[in-house]
């Protein structure tokens, strides 16, 4: 897939396991689990809504992925709340996040959703 959005996206996945691999290991089936799953979300669903036949499912991919990224940009602040992280540790993954959010933002806009 030739997205740019979707290969950032997949940055931002190598980067929460990358992270989470330092995570308690009573976290493995909590936090840790939901982030890796969240993150892989955002990829899977831009690659299925370019799939898509049509333009309005297109858009609901993205918003769900944009949904994702949401609860990814929460856990990645809960993994620093409970400790298990440091802001320094997270300045890539909340860079890809926040890059990642603005190119979905210009995706559905031009797909024609008035964001």
């Amino acid at each position: 897939m030739d997205l740019t959005v979707w290969r950032r996206s997949t940055e931002l996945i190598v980067e929460c396991y990358q992270l989470s691999r330092s995570f308690p290991r009573e976290e493995l089936f909590g936090l840790t689990s939901q982030l890796r799953r969240a993150a892989v979300s955002i990829a899977t669903n831009i690659a299925e809504g370019n799939g898509r036949a049509h333009r309005k499912e297109y858009l609901q991919h993205l918003s769900i992925a944009r949904g994702s990224l949401n609860e990814v940009e929460t856990l990645l602040a809960i993994s620093e709340l409970l400790g298990y992280t440091t802001r320094q540790n997270l300045t890539t993954a909340v860079g890809l996040a926040d890059e990642t959010g603005r190119m979905l933002t210009v995706m559905r806009r031009r797909l024609g959703t008035g964001d």
